[in-house]
């Protein structure tokens, strides 16, 4: 089954909104238009194997070159204008060089035929042989994009370039089409940034501690719901063994393994107010539009792939297929067809800021983790760097490392003078003005069970230094 069928049929399958779907890469109007582009080389003698003949014997430095240039400009037009020129050794007006292959000369004679030149001419021009083709002769060494020649030859270097009009059609419908991509994604991404914002704002609101037993209630689920959120790493994992954007095949297993351990922990029974039962539906919807626009995403990348270049694992790699049944190999039909050799050129020519970036799943979770996970504080925030208990009685040192004042006590008594964690000399300077006075009213409000434990082991610790090792805070037992 042909990639075209198989594209429009991936479009349909999951769903995607009818703007989505007529924004999609034109994959079969790109089709006519590359086979326009390989009807216009044939035309010109410029068929794919004599380019793929071509491509090889130039690895040779001293061989006949030529050079396929997209030159995108920067501009807001996103104008490109391909140029394909060659650089051919020349003397007494014939092409000379000692490695061409039969087939390559055999081309060289078809030019040189076309002009209608002698082999008598110091050069030949080819610029009679179709109007839009433009002609270059020096005799100096040729530039950073000509071929270099060997210095006790003496030959001339033809430059001939060959301006084709349907490649520049081909590529103005697909960088065109890109950008539109780039900007249904920006929208798309606004949109569901706008509603991360919100319902972070919603959370706060519905679990205000001082808002009573309930909302304390609903606080510690979220931090609960949150904390298997982080560790599931849908979207975008930060590990070491896995780090980067995730798949949507992977971000689907992912999701159903967060919202399994959710069900099995009863979570969503500890949601005791009718506001955090509908912001955790939200936040469910929010997880599957973000899904769903990584699919999209990854269908068109992999249309644009398909289009240009023959590796997956090559310059501008494409993202994962959404479905195991959308899985093809990717074979070139650009360059399969042409042997002009863009796929990695036109990766890095291309103007896409989202739709080729594949950067969606980092800044939505960049944003998911600022102002929405942020607002139910992590207890692992906010814990004493050498305790690693909660920080209360919190000390903010000139450093600005905070530590809670039962372990800068001891560090002072033993003569330890410099920061665990910037080494600056601060402990010793350290008094009461440097208690933190609102963060501790913040841990008292948001963190009273373990605020309480903490207190109670200072005390614990406190009555040994006075009493003695043996002392025991157990209640007294009458016999």
């Amino acid at each position: 089954m042909k990639f075209a069928q198989e594209f429009r049929k991936a479009l349909q399958r999951e769903g995607f909104p009818e703007k989505w779907v007529h924004s999609a890469v034109p994959y079969g109007q790109l089709k006519k238009c590359l086979k326009k582009v390989t009807n216009e080389l044939k035309e010109l003698g410029l068929d794919k194997d004599t380019l793929a003949q071509l491509a090889a014997s130039q690895k040779d430095p001293s061989a006949v070159a030529f050079h396929y240039h997209l030159d995108g400009k920067l501009t807001d037009s996103n104008h490109f204008r391909p140029r394909l020129t060659f650089f051919i050794h020349l003397q007494d007006g014939v092409a000379v060089d000692a490695k061409l292959t039969p087939s390559t000369r055999d081309f060289l004679k078809k030019v040189v035929s076309r002009t209608g030149e002698t082999s008598d001419s110091p050069a030949y021009d080819v610029s009679h042989a179709r109007p839009d083709i433009s002609t270059k002769s020096t005799d100096s060494s040729p530039s950073a994009e000509q071929v270099s020649l060997p210095k006790e030859e003496h030959l001339s270097v033809q430059q001939v370039e060959v301006p084709l009009v349907f490649d520049g059609e081909f590529f103005e419908i697909l960088q065109t089409d890109v950008s539109n991509l780039d900007a249904l994604q920006q929208e798309e991404q606004d949109k569901l940034g706008k509603e991360i914002t919100l319902l972070g704002q919603d959370i706060n609101k519905a679990t205000k501690p001082s808002k009573g037993r309930r909302a304390r209630g609903d606080l510690e689920t979220w931090r609960n719901i949150f904390e298997l959120y982080l560790d599931a790493r849908i979207f975008f994992s930060t590990r070491e063994n896995d780090h980067g954007a995730r798949t949507s095949a992977q971000a689907v297993e992912q999701l159903r393994w967060f919202q399994d351990q959710v069900l099995s922990r009863k979570l969503i029974h500890g949601l005791k107010l009718e506001n955090s039962r509908q912001a955790y539906t939200r936040f469910l919807n929010m997880n599957a539009l973000l899904l769903q626009i990584l699919k999209f995403q990854e269908i068109n990348s992999l249309a644009v792939t398909k289009i240009l270049k023959s590796k997956s694992s090559s310059a501008f790699a494409p993202m994962s297929p959404p479905s195991p049944d959308f899985s093809l190999t990717i074979r070139a039909e650009f360059d399969k067809r042409t042997a002009l050799g863009v796929s990695r050129a036109f990766p890095v020519t291309v103007q896409s800021n989202r739709l080729l970036a594949g950067n969606v799943a980092k800044d939505i979770c960049a944003q998911m983790s600022n102002d929405l996970i942020s607002v139910v504080p992590q207890l692992d925030d906010y814990l004493c760097p050498i305790c690693f208990a909660v920080a209360y009685w919190p000390v903010r040192l000139d450093c600005q490392h905070i530590f809670c004042s039962r372990c800068l006590v001891k560090m002072s008594r033993k003569g330890e003078r410099f920061c665990p964690l910037c080494r600056a000399d601060v402990i010793m300077r350290a008094g009461l003005e440097h208690f933190d006075s609102e963060r501790a009213a913040f841990l008292r409000e948001y963190f009273p069970k373990e605020v309480k434990e903490k207190i109670r082991a200072n005390e614990r610790e406190r009555n040994k230094e006075i009493f003695g090792p043996d002392y025991s805070d157990s209640p007294c037992s009458m016999m």
